[in-house]
């Protein structure tokens, strides 16, 4: 019989052999339990106090990987950097540095841990993807043409294939390849946090925060999503969920910036717009999605299409459609009655949460005329290129601004009415247009 798989993370901890195969189990257990996450970190706490003065490499492995999964990057760093020759350590500390977007220590990383021998190819992916962060995308494409037979092996590969066609403005088909990728890995939380972009960014919040959601169920659980769903959160009004994601953050890094300035703006206006019933109608959909399928009465024939197909939650479901569930192998009308039924009962519907929400009324902007050759270009240029946080960004989505031009057709008052566009948005916006000697209208 097959060894069942420890639920306890301080046993995981010590178990030996310390390779990725418990790493993996690990994020498993703290994946379907966050509880687990204060587990963990009372047993680095405890390892790092046995171990205090000398430890071992063994030590510093566990205790630099645990780090690392408790989004503790820089004090896993110090752990791992201590570690020589040890395939493992160096691609964690790549996995560290890529958090902290230090691109170039964690394209060396990942090629230490290749020439380690762990994983070759998987770290080479993870290798060309910082070196693609690095600005240098002609030595990325180089590195992924020699790992081609990774193609529909490998979600990493398809990540990484993603992230360079997504860099040159190929947003469907870099969608493609990071849904090749979670067709791998469902779990990959570096296509996860793409696509939850790319919805992000087309003003697709609920198809957006659904990913975001996904993307922080196993760690370690990037900084930057949780972020984002706390921005995306306060557009929907809703404060007291943004402010729980902003809380993690500053639990992970008491001193981030951003997510300083962005809990105290939440704070603010939940005390401005404050909806009792409607936080309470949230919660009670958030319970009621969260729910396992195994709970409802459903047929033998439906649980295992449902099991093969790794839909575990209600919630899960709504993210499903018809066709989807029809294409399942022995999956016919009849089990989908049964949970079309289910699902009614419930008050929800399959495929709900895909279903983009109404984007804002777009505002045209007036032809501009006697302009050189040089000035059309400028405002012909796209709004990405101000590489704007995610709250101006939205903000740029809401009112349809996809040009310089659009840009410069607001003024900073008309700006500032966009909802939780604020005035540190509005000085990141100028302070960006400065780069380019322009400014807002009437500056």
């Amino acid at each position: 019989m097959a060894e069942m798989m420890t639920t306890d993370v301080r046993a995981l901890l010590d178990r030996e052999p310390f390779d990725a195969a418990t790493i993996a189990d690990m994020r498993e257990v703290l994946g379907r339990d966050p509880s687990r996450y204060r587990t963990l970190r009372d047993a680095v706490s405890a390892l790092a106090d046995r171990e205090k003065g000398n430890p071992s490499p063994n030590a510093l492995l566990r205790l630099g990987i645990g780090e690392i999964l408790l989004g503790r990057f820089s004090a896993g760093l110090d752990h791992l950097s201590l570690v020589v020759n040890n395939g493992l350590a160096h691609f964690f500390r790549g996995i560290g540095y890529e958090n902290l977007q230090r691109w170039r220590s964690a394209a060396d990383a990942f090629e230490a841990a290749a020439k380690a021998g762990y994983e070759p190819k998987e770290s080479a992916a993870h290798r060309a993807g910082a070196i693609r962060r690095t600005g240098d995308e002609q030595e990325a494409r180089k590195i992924l043409k020699e790992l081609k037979s990774l193609e529909g092996m490998s979600a990493e590969y398809h990540h990484q294939r993603g992230g360079l066609l997504l860099a040159e403005g190929e947003v469907a088909a870099a969608a493609g390849e990071f849904e090749k990728a979670l067709s791998i890995d469902r779990d990959h939380t570096g296509s996860l946090f793409e696509l939850a972009y790319v919805n992000d960014l087309f003003g697709n919040d609920e198809t957006a925060i659904e990913y975001y959601k996904r993307c922080i169920q196993r760690p370690p659980v990037p900084l930057a999503a949780l972020i984002n769903l706390g921005v995306l959160c306060e557009d929907e009004m809703r404060f007291r969920e943004a402010e729980t994601y902003y809380r993690r953050v500053l639990a992970y890094d008491p001193n981030h910036p951003r997510a300083r300035l962005f809990f105290k703006d939440c704070r603010a206006s939940r005390d401005m717009f404050y909806d009792e019933e409607a936080e309470r109608g949230f919660d009670r959909l958030r319970q009621l999605l969260e729910i396992p399928v195994t709970d409802f009465e459903l047929s033998v024939r439906s649980r295992n299409c449902l099991r093969k197909m790794n839909i575990r939650t209600l919630g899960d479901l709504t993210r499903t459609t018809e066709l989807a569930l029809l294409s399942s192998k022995n999956f016919g009308e009849t089990s989908l009655s049964e949970i079309k039924d289910m699902m009614s009962s419930k008050g929800v519907r399959l495929g709900m949460a895909l279903e983009a929400g109404e984007r804002a009324a777009e505002m045209r902007v007036e032809p501009v005329d006697e302009l050189s050759q040089e000035e059309k270009a400028m405002l012909a240029k796209p709004i990405g290129d101000l590489n704007l946080s995610v709250r101006a960004r939205k903000c740029m989505t809401k009112l349809g601004i996809q040009t310089f031009g659009d840009l410069l057709s607001y003024t900073g008052d008309q700006l500032l009415e966009c909802k939780n566009f604020g005035v540190t948005s509005l000085n990141e916006v100028r302070e960006k247009l400065t780069v380019f000697n322009l400014k807002l209208r009437n500056e």
